[in-house]
């Protein structure tokens, strides 16, 4: 039975230049409609849990979390699913600082501009301080990273920031750690208090 991660591998594969067939074919095996674009893995983690949280299966729905790797490829990647490709509709993240990035790119490939929810710096920064600094605290030392924590913080780097920022620091210096925060992070998250970009998105689909 095909499953979400092969059209993943698929398209992963077609953006680095290989052929389209398999993804336009397992696209529609799968029944999508819609592609979620995403600059890393972490960000796909948070969207899933949330909809995990909510009951909602996106890939029954028709719906594919595609992670990017990295916010230059959105062009490429809503070229390749969006119309002038697959014909999928286009969701996605984006931080503020590269608004004007996705714009560009969206425009270049001929792909709706709308549908596309912006983080002020990131979706970790949005996270950090929907859930509030003590609580993202609590979260480290149930994991058990309370030792590295704690080292990080005697950095002569981190003295004189702020814990937010430390924390967003802390989440992104060790490879994997953004990842399994941002799946964490979503599931301690009051659901009154999903940031309204995450929130937007999942709505939205």
């Amino acid at each position: 039975m095909v499953d979400i991660h092969a059209f993943r591998d698929a398209v992963g594969h077609w953006a680095a230049g290989g052929p389209g067939e398999p993804a336009g074919d397992l696209s529609a095996e799968l029944g999508l409609r819609t592609a979620v674009l995403l600059e890393g893995p972490s960000d796909l983690e948070a969207v899933e849990a949330l909809a995990a949280r909510r009951g909602r299966d996106l890939a029954a729905e028709g719906v594919c979390v595609v992670p990017m790797g990295g916010a230059m490829n959105v062009g490429r990647y809503a070229r390749l699913l969006g119309p002038p490709g697959l014909g999928l509709r286009l969701r996605g993240l984006c931080d503020e600082r590269e608004r004007p990035f996705y714009d560009r790119g969206l425009k270049r490939a001929r792909a709706p501009q709308r549908g596309f929810f912006v983080c002020v710096a990131d979706l970790e920064d949005e996270l950090i301080r929907a859930l509030g600094a003590e609580r993202v605290e609590e979260i480290i030392m149930d994991e058990g990273d309370l030792r590295p924590w704690e080292t990080f913080l005697r950095q002569p780097a981190q003295h004189g920031r702020s814990r937010h920022q430390q924390l967003r620091r802390f989440l992104g210096t060790k490879k994997g750690r953004k990842i399994r925060y941002g799946r964490l992070l979503v599931e301690a998250l009051d659901p009154a208090r999903v940031p309204a970009p995450l929130d937007d998105l999942l709505a939205s689909l």
